[in-house]
């Protein structure tokens, strides 16, 4: 692991020091906390399932996408180079009735989706991975697998034509869920044609799935078991193996894929490589709205799209999915992200006010206190994505930072400082804002508070609480700070 610095403004360099920072994350393989080795030193090759473009995706979908986006920015800061894949399904049971029920191409029903999730992906400052591989790019890569398992006995065509993974034949089969196959067998022998099944229930699954003219119109690919379209469960195999070769570092995803989803993955892609698929597993937990379950039949279903139209922005729901650790299930309302909306508020505010700083100096020595807390945070954050001890950090930093400001013992070369080592620890957070506020303060606003300084000065206290209230009622307050008091616009 390389270390990773900071350079500010007047040529202090801010070192992480990364023989002290030991990263441990939570393999769901193993259900044990481990070290973090990866195969090549210092990179890493990440696999994460991504969306099913046939609708919009929901914040539940969105807490996990921020998880994975935690991770690969911390990652980063702890020296890593990362290659990230996510995949976008586009040919599946969803998208292909969806596409026969418009009347259109298969690629032209899924063509809006995906660039609406872009776009969510950007608004939600979610950095962009390596590689989008679209399933339908990658057929011919899924039927050489398909024909390997065949090769292998390990695949077998079913009574009705498609091909079917055997799960008998992969004595591992149940390790990342901790099923037992022996106690399921009779379930086992059972095959399921569909893309998705009950969490509960094992059976052979589906490979590729013979083509049916009434189910599904026109959209087929050929190949030497007959013409059809792969499974769901083989698309990401194929494309993870691909790109990123037989074995990668991490596999992650929401815990409702654990079972059957990644299992599957695991079974056919050890079966066809001889290797180990993903050495580390990480599962993020559900999103709960009001403690219940997301859903169009309880009205509390959210895309992202909805929560923007009700006046919050992205970096405001980003904070909202962030701040929860990725292994406890998040309850969403509507006053939390109210809060969130204050707790960011008031990080923004500290940088706006590091901006407004015009003394000269320096006053201090801050690079005791900014190695410090880089090194704080990232340990907090190497201690499997640690977010609430992380956010505590920064908080612990900014009131000392302010307490510094109160008694006029912050220079603006310091500030200057505190800036650029806000927009390091953002390099991880990805919620702040760096743009210098400036307002344009209506005339008679301003003539007001002019006014009343000199009103203070007189010792006219009256005439100085009656300019104070007529600032008030327009919507502005009176803030002090250490270059002297401001007009500043009152938060909603």
């Amino acid at each position: 692991m390389s270390s990773t610095s900071l350079q500010t403004k007047n040529h202090m360099t801010i070192q992480l020091d990364s023989s002290k920072v030991y990263l441990k994350l939570f393999n769901t393989l193993s259900r044990n906390k481990e070290s973090f080795v990866p195969l090549i030193p210092g990179k890493v090759k990440i696999y994460t399932c991504g969306p099913t473009v046939y609708h919009y995706a929901h914040i539940g979908n969105f807490r996990t996408y921020v998880f994975e986006d935690l991770l690969r920015r911390t990652l980063k800061l702890l020296g890593f180079n990362v290659t990230q894949v996510m995949n976008l399904t586009d040919v599946d049971d969803k998208t292909i009735k969806g596409a026969i029920a418009k009347g259109i191409t298969l690629d032209e029903f899924t063509e809006p989706y995906k660039q609406a999730f872009f776009s969510d992906l950007k608004t939600l400052n979610i950095e962009p991975a390596e590689h989008y591989p679209a399933a339908t790019d990658y057929i011919e890569d899924m039927i050489k697998m398909v024909q390997v398992l065949l090769d292998k006995k390990i695949a077998y065509k079913g009574g009705d034509g498609s091909i079917y993974y055997a799960i008998n034949k992969f004595p591992h089969y149940g390790c990342l869920s901790h099923l037992h196959l022996e106690e399921l067998q009779a379930g086992a022998s059972e095959r399921v044609a569909s893309d998705e099944y009950d969490k509960d229930h094992v059976a052979d699954f589906v490979l590729w799935k013979i083509y049916d003219p009434e189910r599904d119109g026109k959209i087929y690919w050929e190949s030497p078991f007959g013409p059809g379209r792969p499974g769901w469960h083989l698309e990401c195999s194929a494309m993870a193996m691909k790109l990123l070769g037989d074995t990668i570092d991490i596999h992650v995803g929401g815990v409702d894929n654990m079972f059957p989803h990644h299992e599957n993955e695991i079974a056919q892609s050890e079966a066809c490589s001889g290797k180990t698929f993903s050495t580390y597993w990480m599962h993020s937990e559900h999103l709960l709205v009001d403690h219940k379950k997301m859903s169009k039949s309880l009205g509390n279903f959210y895309t992202l799209r909805d929560l923007l139209n009700k006046g919050f922005s992205g970096l405001q729901v980003r904070y909202m999915l962030i701040q929860t650790h990725y292994k406890t299930q998040l309850n969403f309302t509507f006053q939390g992200l109210e809060g969130v909306k204050s707790a960011l508020q008031r990080l923004n505010d500290f940088i706006q006010r590091m901006f407004d700083i015009k003394s000269e100096g320096p006053v201090n020595s801050l690079e005791p206190l900014l190695q410090e807390t880089l090194l704080k945070f990232a340990t907090a954050l190497a201690d499997d994505l640690n977010i609430s001890v992380g956010l505590g950090v920064i908080f612990d930093f900014v009131r000392e930072i302010n307490s510094l400001c109160d008694a006029n013992k912050i220079s603006q070369v310091e500030a200057k400082q505190v800036i650029e080592f806000m927009r390091k620890i953002d390099s991880v957070l990805g919620v702040l804002s760096f743009e210098k506020a400036v307002e344009e303060i209506p005339a008679e606003l301003q003539e007001a508070f002019e006014k009343r300084l000199k009103a203070r000065q007189e010792k006219n206290w009256k005439l100085s609480d009656e300019l104070r209230d007529f600032i008030y009622q327009r919507g502005y307050i009176i803030e002090d700070t250490p270059s002297g008091a401001r007009l500043k616009k009152a938060e909603n």
